[in-house]
């Protein structure tokens, strides 16, 4: 009995034993040999211009369209033109049978010449009215004689009226502007009334396109604003444009309210005029690539600073209101400084106070931030900082 239970402890012991030897191995194994080092690399301060833009996308539209209309009523002779066909200021697009017309122009003209007849053989009863003294009712009768003179003069009126609007209207149809045709709603023989609109005309230079703004930043957003836009087909190039619409009332979807905004791109010319010689060429061929359709993506400007100071954001720490950096001197040595700040883009943060053009600063990267205070960080003999990535 004695023996067994000599047995059952040394097992006891062994196995206690054993998972002392395992605990240790795996604190061995898996202890890290040092805390991980801190990941950051060194920025310069430098000037440049910084933008705080709200974003959106959408795709293209043209601007500028025009329906051309006849100006009276006919028998549509002829259509010259084709959807899609391209087309210059003044070009005839449809013509009306004009017989029609002329037979108006002509009673017109005769009923001209009738008013004036009318007038003078009023002006003719007057004058004899006048003359005559052995009539009894003489100012009555001269009285009357007057009315019919000015009955006259206002149908004289009239009648020339009617004539010069009906020379000035036109049986043809033309591009008031240079073009492409989008649409085209007559044939010829159409009986058409005064106003039809044979054909509808574009400008292919104006586009604009529509995007949603939230209800958290439409305050900012102003008529007339500037902004810029970039189709994603077309690389490189940036499209200067203006705010032309801001929706009084919101379009609300899923519960997310939002603002329906019109941006227009400015014409193809000054695009091209604001590119620089070398590379106006270049901006011509990819500006005539925009198209009605094309997805776009919209930066309005809502501030702006232009020749400033900008640091990244990441070198930036704020501690009860008050913003800090950390500077790397000349030697090596790093210490905290208050700055500061105005505007940011999440990316590069505007520095009003604090910092010059071309001094150093600690930029951390990810979550890391320091455990120790700048004083207690070591130091390398070549004035490295442990864990720096590079110095730019």
């Amino acid at each position: 009995m004695k023996a067994l239970m000599k047995k059952r402890v040394s097992k006891i012991i062994l196995a206690v034993v054993l998972c002392g030897v395992v605990a240790f191995l795996l604190v061995s194994v898996f202890k890290p040999d040092s805390a991980p080092a801190l990941q950051y690399q060194i920025a310069t301060v430098q000037g440049g211009n910084l933008s705080i833009e709200i974003t959106g996308s959408g795709n293209l539209a043209l601007s500028s369209t025009e329906d051309l209309t006849f100006e009276m009523a006919g028998t549509v002779q002829e259509v010259l033109v084709e959807e899609g066909d391209s087309v210059e200021e003044g070009q005839v697009l449809a013509k009306l049978d004009t017989s029609e017309w002329e037979t108006e122009l002509t009673a017109l003209e005769l009923a001209l010449l009738q008013a004036k007849i009318n007038l003078w053989n009023a002006e003719l009863a007057l004058d004899r009215a006048e003359e005559d003294t052995t009539s009894d009712f003489r100012a009555w009768e001269i009285r009357i004689k007057r009315l019919q003179v000015k009955l006259a003069e206002g149908r004289l009126k009239d009648a020339e009226k009617a004539l010069e609007e009906a020379s000035e209207v036109s049986p043809e149809v033309t591009a008031p502007f240079d073009g492409f045709i989008i649409n085209v709603n007559v044939s010829g023989g159409d009986e058409v009334k005064k106003g039809t609109v044979a054909a509808i005309l574009a400008d292919p230079n104006k586009f604009e396109v529509d995007i949603m703004v939230s209800e958290m930043d439409i305050s900012q957003v102003e008529k007339g604003g500037r902004a810029a836009l970039q189709a994603d087909a077309i690389s490189g190039i940036s499209f200067p444009s203006k705010v032309t619409y801001i929706a009084p009332t919101a379009t609300i979807q899923s519960g997310v309210v939002n603002y329906k905004v019109t941006v227009e791109v400015a014409s193809l010319e000054a695009v091209v005029q604001g590119s620089n010689s070398t590379s106006q060429a270049s901006a011509t061929s990819q500006a005539s690539q925009l198209r009605e359709g094309l997805t776009v993506t919209v930066g309005i400007i809502v501030d702006q600073r232009v020749n400033v100071l900008l640091v990244p954001n990441g070198a930036i720490t704020t501690q009860g209101g008050q913003s800090y950096v950390q500077v790397l001197s000349p030697d090596g040595t790093i210490g905290m400084r208050a700055i500061k700040t105005g505007i940011t883009d999440y990316v590069n943060t505007e520095v009003t106070d604090g910092l010059s053009e071309g001094e150093k600063v600690v930029v951390f990267q990810g979550t890391d931030t320091p455990s120790t205070t700048p004083s207690q960080w070591p130091e390398m003999p070549d004035g490295m900082i442990p864990g720096m990535r590079g110095i730019s």
